[in-house]
């Protein structure tokens, strides 16, 4: 019987081990198929592969590009910024000159209007002074005309000698209240 297994199994087809046909189709097939492939496959991919690393490189240089011109204009911005500031702070300092300027003008201003009313007011007192005593020399002459007149007992009409009397009677009074008004601290 084993003889018998042996024969049978010698002329039977082993499935695991194909025929030497198959092997050779097999390979012409796969020669085949990689001969279309390398030819007409391959070169696409290779194109496909090249358009997607030129584009990809040419978009890392753009976004290269981008970044550089970004910060081109950033540094443009901080400059303008910082020249923005110095010039905010020199208007304020101008300003505050101005201001000062403006002020010490205001001041002397003030000052020669105060001198100037203190001098017209000065000025309107001497006046005045000078009217009142005037007015008190011609009333102060009178009544001592008059009281003179009752004490002698004559007539002082005359106005040149009336006039003398009361011009002595006030040099007199002025010539001792002078030093009387200097003795006072």
């Amino acid at each position: 019987m084993k003889t018998q297994m042996l024969l049978a199994a010698e002329g039977e087809h082993n499935p695991i081990v194909p025929e030497p046909a198959e092997i050779v189709v097999g390979l012409v097939a796969f020669g085949l198929l990689l001969f279309v492939l390398w030819k007409y496959a391959v070169p696409r991919f290779e194109k496909i592969y090249a358009e997607r690393s030129e584009r990809i490189e040419g978009g890392i240089a753009k976004a290269e590009a981008a970044q550089a011109e970004a910060q081109r204009t950033l540094e443009q911005y901080k400059s303008q910024l910082a020249e923005a500031r110095a010039e905010a702070a020199r208007i304020r300092d101008d300003a505050r000159a101005e201001g000062q300027q403006i002020l010490e003008e205001m001041r002397a201003q003030a000052q020669t209007e105060s001198d100037r009313i203190v001098s017209q007011g000065q000025s309107q007192l001497a006046h005045q002074r000078a009217q009142i005593v005037a007015e008190l020399r011609s009333d102060l002459g009178r009544q001592a005309v008059d009281l003179a007149s009752r004490v002698v007992g004559e007539s002082l009409e005359d106005e040149a000698r009336r006039r003398g009397t009361v011009d002595r009677f006030l040099d007199e009074l002025d010539a001792t209240s002078a030093p009387a008004e200097s003795a006072k601290p």
